[in-house]
């Protein structure tokens, strides 16, 4: 079954129980994709669909810190709520000792000295933690890790 079979499976589900948060959050990842395949001229696979998740995700993520800005309560619990949803769908996230402990492997194979460094190590770290690991979380260790060579 492919991720976006999941996912309409799932909607139907949330209909069925009528769980308003989580048939809001699938429907709009499932139209998110839909644009998406809409503009490639192709079917997402299971990695695209990813990806369109990991956007939905920080999309989220974002909103949530506008509305805690703006003391939005209502909005909070909303978001978080079709965000929790939304993680669920992507791999089972990377803890910092494990992108610590990745980033360590890269920036010797790369042979790091500076953080000048930087853009090299991240561009063979990143294809390795695609979707385990939140870009800006791995940018940080790196920055940290290369500082202190």
């Amino acid at each position: 079954m492919t991720l976006k079979e999941r996912l309409e499976q799932e909607l139907y589900q949330a209909l069925r129980e009528h769980d308003a948060h989580r048939k809001t959050a699938i429907r709009l990842v499932l139209a998110a994709i839909s644009n998406e395949e809409i503009a490639n001229q192709c079917e997402l696979d299971d990695d695209g669909i990813m990806q369109v998740i990991a956007r939905e995700i920080r999309q989220h993520r974002e909103s949530l810190a506008e509305f805690e800005k703006a003391g939005r309560d209502d909005l909070i619990a909303e978001e978080k709520s079709q965000l929790e949803i939304l993680l669920a769908y992507l791999p089972q996230q990377m803890s910092r000792e494990e992108i610590v402990t990745a980033a360590r492997q890269v920036i010797a194979e790369v042979n790091a000295q500076t953080p000048k460094d930087m853009g090299q190590v991240m561009r063979f770290l990143m294809p390795r933690l695609k979707g385990r690991a939140d870009g800006k979380a791995v940018n940080q260790v790196v920055a940290e890790l290369l500082s202190s060579i």
